[in-house]
């Protein structure tokens, strides 16, 4: 296996992250297996690595239901067709994958939009899946325009996805430093949930978000116009991390060069 898979025990509820390695950013997939089926979140940003995904669910031997993407990076979404089950999203995330149009894989493989696009869509609040409580949440503003944040609130898991990175450096092209501070302070606010779950890295405790508050406060800091001044600066500070290509997205959308 390429990937990496962390299993958490949660009685009822056992969850499977599945993240990929650097050639796909170390997106982080969540599969909740719940008593008699699989729940996807997000898809991966490579093919390749989303069939990986997907062959590892089938491994579990429950049906996949859905397929949930939390924000229109395509670094989220460019699998979604793999999946082969209904794709749900809040509807503000299903108009923005839309309106970007036809992508292709880092591989050049052509990713018609149509195929990505979600159908179903999310509304805020409590849906019973299973016999399993999954509150959704909306976000506005932070590392996308608008973000899908999941709490199992009898399993003590929130899923965080792009809300939240663990030990990978921060995506920071939407140039919204001080409204991620204000999504992290709100995902903090609730001290019941034992396991955050990121969409980059592998899965963290509550002490995640001291993390990436001292991060966002380094990076309002030290970012400036010059990217590449920025990317040496950030890295000294934490050298230990990973998703460095991260940093050179980020700048690619801050500092005016064609994005990817």
């Amino acid at each position: 296996m390429n990937g990496t898979v962390t299993v958490i025990d949660k009685g009822a509820v056992r969850i499977h992250s599945y993240m990929a390695g650097d050639d796909s950013l170390n997106v982080t997939t969540q599969l909740i297996e719940t008593p008699s089926r699989v729940i996807a979140v997000d898809a991966q940003y490579t093919l390749a690595y989303a069939d990986e995904v997907v062959a590892y669910a089938q491994g579990l031997g429950k049906p996949l239901d859905r397929l949930i993407i939390t924000h229109a990076h395509p670094d989220h979404f460019n699998g979604a067709a793999r999946f082969g089950v209904p794709v749900h999203a809040l509807a503000a995330v299903r108009d923005q994958i839309a309106a970007q149009g036809d992508g292709r894989d880092p591989a050049g493989t052509l990713i018609p939009v149509a195929d990505v696009t979600p159908t179903v869509e999310i509304t805020p609040g409590t849906e019973v899946i299973d016999g399993v409580p999954f509150i959704f949440e909306a976000h506005q503003g932070g590392e996308a325009a608008d973000e899908l944040v999941i709490r199992l609130p009898e399993q003590g898991v929130l899923v965080g996805q792009d809300l939240v990175y663990h030990a990978m450096h921060l995506f920071l092209g939407n140039n919204d430093i001080p409204g991620w501070v204000k999504a992290v302070d709100e995902l903090a606010a609730d001290p019941s949930y034992s396991t955050v779950l990121p969409g980059h890295g592998l899965p963290a405790g509550p002490e995640v978000f001291d993390e990436l508050r001292r991060y966002l406060a380094d990076a309002s800091e030290l970012l400036a116009d010059d990217g590449e001044a920025y990317k040496q600066a950030i890295l000294a500070r934490y050298p230990a991390w990973g998703g460095r290509f991260l940093i050179d997205i980020g700048n690619q959308y801050l500092f005016g060069a064609t994005g990817v």
